[in-house]
């Protein structure tokens, strides 16, 4: 694509053109030549929709309740763009998944935006194109974003670093919320929703759920192992622990997505987590943490793949693997060789002239 081809897609993407929404997702989730600088540019429009993750186990209704969620905003006026994530096609890197129905209540509705991708191979979490194909919706000027992601797990910390609000659902009598509590996505969630509430079970879940959340704010919990490790990264915990007062308390919210029952409660929930990161500078607070982590990503990315040119022209991975298993020399002098130039080239110049 010329840059005046990419001009014209930018100009009328933000002049409200679905067809063009469509045209960047898709040069964003296939990385084709100027992806980069379609993101660069459509970055400095964004900054005003608001961003909800929705994640849970398989089964747990995810898909229902963003389609509910989403008639609802329609309903108030507001327009929307939904992102599924799917998991990824071993064969393709495709959405396994994306041909699926899900949106029935929003069929045919122009202001409803809906866009299935694929994980990428990140079970669980998010690519680095679903955060820019966020950025394209909310450039386009989408009031709200829905990201529904493949399911819950270790990984799924990720929606952290693009969601404002994460909803994490569970089903009564799964045993979702002992896993949950394992996996450490307690920690993630900025609302609880046990989804098909009518089932038996779901009383028993919803009290469990809020035991674990008086539990994670007991000073005592940080002595308690049952996360099996893990944690989330300090420059990914959003909460302020400078001021107490601050601290969000989770709710647990009962829902029936299917009937529509509780989604009133929910979209309560929502907008009082929203107010609560306005009112105490949240917002812009968390921007700074996925600014940040965006940069660490594109950096890792960046050094990995000059890294891999450095090892073609060495001989490839091979070459170096078998000097390693003929004892020749050993992985860490490789690291160490490979990563030289890269030293070399970032070193203070103060150090380069002794």
């Amino acid at each position: 694509m010329s840059r005046v081809d990419q001009d014209e897609l930018i100009s009328a993407l933000l002049a409200g053109k679905h067809r063009a929404l469509a045209r960047a997702i898709t040069k964003i989730e296939n990385r084709s030549p100027g992806y980069r600088e379609l993101v660069s540019e459509l970055h400095r429009h964004t900054g005003t929709a608001s961003v909800v993750g929705i994640t849970g186990s398989p089964g747990a209704g995810k898909s229902t309740l963003v389609d509910k969620l989403a008639k609802r905003y329609r309903d108030r006026g507001e327009t929307v763009g939904v992102i599924a994530v799917d998991p990824s096609s071993p064969y393709t890197g495709g959405a396994v998944l994306g041909d699926r129905i899900r949106m029935a209540s929003n069929v045919g509705d122009m202001d409803v935006f809906f866009r299935s991708m694929s994980a990428r191979g990140q079970l669980g979490g998010l690519s680095t194109a679903t955060a820019d194909a966020v950025k394209a919706l909310d450039a386009f000027g989408k009031d709200r974003i829905l990201i529904e992601t493949v399911g819950a797990g270790q990984s799924e910390v990720d929606i952290v670093k693009t969601a404002d609000t994460v909803v994490v659902l569970v089903q009564p009598g799964s045993g979702d919320d002992v896993q949950m509590l394992k996996a450490g996505i307690l920690e993630i969630s900025d609302v609880f929703v046990v989804n098909k509430a009518d089932m038996s079970g779901a009383a028993k879940t919803v009290a469990d759920l809020e035991e674990m959340i008086h539990m994670r704010n007991d000073p005592t919990h940080g002595l308690q192992t049952g996360h099996h490790g893990f944690e989330i990264p300090d420059h990914l915990n959003r909460a302020d622990p400078a001021d107490e007062g601050d601290r969000w308390e989770p709710p647990v919210v009962e829902t029936v997505a299917t009937a529509g029952d509780g989604l009133a409660d929910l979209l309560t929930a929502l907008s009082s987590h929203r107010e609560h990161l306005e009112t105490t500078g949240g917002l812009d607070r968390n921007a700074r943490i996925r600014a940040a982590e965006e940069i660490r990503q594109h950096l890792r990315s960046d050094a990995a793949t000059l890294l891999e040119a450095e090892i073609d022209r060495r001989g490839g991975i091979d070459a170096l693997a078998e000097r390693v298993a003929a004892r020749e020399t050993d992985p860490y002098t490789i690291a160490d060789e490979l990563l030289e130039p890269l030293r070399e080239t970032i070193k203070p110049r103060s150090d380069r002239q002794e």
